[in-house]
C-alpha cells in the first residue's frame, strides 16, 4: 500500500483486533444449532484494518484516531 499512511491510532487498533478474533471465534466455536454463524466471518474486515492500520471508511469521512 505505498503512498497511503496510516489513518488509526494504537487503541483504535487493539479494539479492532480483539472485536475481529472475538467474531471469528464465534463463527468457529459458536453454536452449531444456528443458521447466522457466518456473521462471525465479518470479524475478518476489523482485523485485517486493524493489522495494516488503514481504514477505508475513515478516509471517506475524513476521520482518524491517530494523533
Amino acid at each position: 500500500m505505498a503512498g497511503i499512511s496510516t489513518n488509526m491510532g494504537s487503541a483504535d487498533r487493539v479494539i479492532r483486533v480483539v472485536v475481529g478474533i472475538a467474531l471469528i471465534a464465534f463463527a468457529l466455536a459458536g453454536p452449531v444449532d444456528i443458521d447466522w454463524k457466518w456473521i462471525g466471518w465479518i470479524g475478518v474486515i476489523p482485523l485485517v484494518t486493524a493489522l495494516i492500520g488503514w481504514c477505508p471508511l475513515y478516509t471517506i469521512l475524513g476521520f482518524k484516531t491517530k494523533s
